[in-house]
């Protein structure tokens, strides 16, 4: 089915636009329309420029986060996903929070059937941060549960 020229709910694509928040901004997440939702298939999203704040220190920390989820009703529009990433440039959290509030986020403005969300933080004094959260609805709580613990073998 193709998609119409003006769907509803997306305004930032192809829009020209170029103010960037500079303060966390969920507000500024999209979605569009699942056009095959009897299909269970994964999206990947990998961003790997994501910056943040310590909040004790203030010193800026980056990070590649890796985003899969299978669909629910709702995908995410990929330029509002950006710039809500961008959001947390100025935002002062520690690594597990920005990794559980990205993953919230997007839990509540897709409603999908799984989500995971990985942050792969460069290492500071010496040491790496990776946290990794998930949901997955009754159908996939049990896959949640074994990647959640997959989760725990490495850092790749």
């Amino acid at each position: 089915m193709p998609r119409k020229k003006n769907e509803p709910g997306l305004s930032l694509l192809n829009a020209g636009h170029k103010d960037y928040p500079t303060d966390y901004a969920p507000h500024i997440l999209e979605a569009f329309d699942n056009q095959h939702p009897g299909n269970d298939y994964m999206v990947t999203l990998h961003c790997p420029e994501f910056t943040s704040l310590c909040p004790k220190t203030g010193q800026p920390d980056f990070a590649t986060i890796v985003i899969n989820y299978i669909p629910g009703p709702r995908l995410v529009e990929s330029k509002s996903l950006k710039l809500y990433l961008f959001s947390f440039r100025n935002h002062g959290d520690f690594h597990e929070d920005c990794v559980n509030i990205i993953m919230k986020d997007l839990k509540k403005l897709m409603e999908p059937k799984y989500i995971e969300v990985k942050g792969n933080f460069t290492p500071r004094g010496g040491i790496s941060i990776i946290p990794f959260a998930n949901y997955g609805d009754a159908a996939y709580a049990e896959f949640a549960r074994i990647r959640l613990f997959d989760s725990l073998g490495g850092t790749k």
